[in-house]
């Protein structure tokens, strides 16, 4: 967990959008918020991943149950890359493995906030196209879905992350 911790410090530390820190030494609240995920019971450990170089950690994705209009849902993030592997590949990998694996789990749909420009690549769509409600409605397209081989068209509505996002 200390190497999922630093990653993820590292990746979002000169993040314009970073969650504001909830610690006295200003660590990103990506960094803290991966530690109340792995405590909270939306935990789902086979969709937390981790990629390694040379026996070191230097990425990590996660996806943690949520609910949307009532029924099972993912939330997807943080998704965190070591500034120095970053374009590298690594990313995009854990990002394939995870939405692979989610799929295999017969989950039927993954959301997330963040860039349509980069996440667009791995068939995120702004989540309002498919009547999925955001839990803050600002974030606009940059609250997107990725409907996966479960999916059900019909389940419409406001999407509540994991507990644990209420806390930054």
């Amino acid at each position: 967990m200390a190497a999922i911790r630093a990653v993820t410090a590292a990746a979002f530390t000169e993040v314009e959008h970073s969650a504001p820190s909830v610690e006295a030494d200003g660590t990103p609240g990506e960094a803290t918020l991966v530690g109340w995920l792995r405590e909270d019971a939306g935990w789902v450990p086979e969709l937390s991943m981790v990629a390694e170089a040379d026996g070191e950690v230097v990425g990590h994705v996660v996806c943690t149950r949520g609910e949307l209009a009532g029924r099972p849902a993912l939330g997807l993030g943080p998704v965190s890359v070591s500034p120095a592997t970053q374009r590298s590949g690594i990313g995009s990998a854990l990002m394939h493995a995870v939405l692979g694996a989610a799929d295999a789990l017969g989950e039927p749909v993954v959301v997330l906030l963040g860039s349509p420009d980069y996440y667009g690549r791995f068939g995120f769509v702004p989540a309002a196209e498919l009547g999925i409600e955001a839990p803050e409605p600002a974030w606009g397209d940059y609250f997107q879905a990725r409907p996966l081989a479960a999916y059900d068209p019909s389940v419409r509505g406001r999407f509540t992350y994991a507990a644990p996002f209420d806390r930054l």
